[in-house]
């Protein structure tokens, strides 16, 4: 009886030792789909994180909009964003708090490599104004993300209706990825983060049929960000958990190992936690 014995023992510690051990805690996060198109979460924030602490990170990947909404309807704990001026919007509505800056790309304007409307190497307003005067097609989210919502400022900052209603402006509804897609098969133009651009370079082995044209405009800065979902809105908010889970993303470790994280050879996001 004592072999038999000591053989189970033996046989659960084996078992306890393969088995990853179960997340004590879950933090539910809304986000932009940008740092799940990339891989972001998946591939580095979501395992280190449950490694790290103990805590599982269940996340859904949605526009800025969308993901603002979850927070004030208390469907969430916490937010990982790129809308600074929405945003800060929902921190004065009392719903968000502990704003933390995290990591930067850019947003770049892409097109096929013939670039049939002639906008490469113009600045953001230039190149839009030539496309409403060309009427090439460009594809926008039409989604209320952090993409759409920059995009629909660049329109205006280049003295330009948004045109909502020209044939040539295609409004997807859809997220980053399938936007680029049809602007592609539409031989159209786009604005996208350069992460997720990235990203979809390397699904096409690092040759797209989509090219970068338009870049480098100081305006074109795409800041992400985490807030918390204040709990004297939300009673049921875990605060705690947010709080950690920011602290661990401005963390010194986690702050290098985003800038490490890379495809094709080049970081999708640049750390700037302070």
């Amino acid at each position: 009886m004592k072999r038999i014995l000591l053989i189970a023992l033996s046989a659960i510690l084996v078992l306890s030792l393969a088995i990853p051990a179960m997340a004590s805690e879950t933090l539910m996060m809304a986000t932009t789909t940008s740092t799940a198109n990339t891989g972001l979460l998946d591939e580095l924030i979501v395992p280190k994180f449950l490694k790290d602490t103990g805590i599982e990170i269940k996340f859904i990947a949605v526009g800025t909009g969308k993901a603002l909404a979850m927070a004030e309807n208390c469907d969430v704990d916490v937010v990982l964003v790129h809308a600074p001026a929405s945003e800060k919007a929902y921190v004065d509505k009392g719903v968000l708090i502990d704003r933390k800056e995290l990591m930067y790309n850019d947003f770049v304007i892409i097109g096929p490599a013939a670039d049939p409307a002639g906008v490469k190497g113009m600045n953001v307003a230039e190149a839009l104004k030539t496309i409403g005067q060309k009427q090439a097609v460009f594809a926008s989210r039409g989604d209320n993300s952090g993409t759409h919502k920059k995009e629909l400022s660049l329109w205006k900052a280049a003295g330009m209706q948004v045109p909502e209603k020209d044939a040539w402006y295609i409004q997807t509804g859809q997220g980053m990825l399938p936007t680029i897609n049809i602007a592609n098969e539409k031989n159209g133009y786009t604005m996208t983060d350069r992460g997720t651009y990235i990203k979809y370079a390397d699904t096409k082995g690092g040759n797209p049929p989509l090219v970068v044209l338009v870049e480098g405009d100081k305006v074109l800065f795409n800041q992400y960000s985490a807030l918390a979902v204040n709990p004297e809105k939300c009673k049921d908010a875990k605060y705690e958990l947010a709080t950690k889970f920011i602290n661990w993303m401005a963390s010194p470790e986690v702050q290098a190992a985003i800038g490490d994280f890379k495809l094709l050879g080049k970081p999708l996001f640049t750390p700037n936690a302070k």
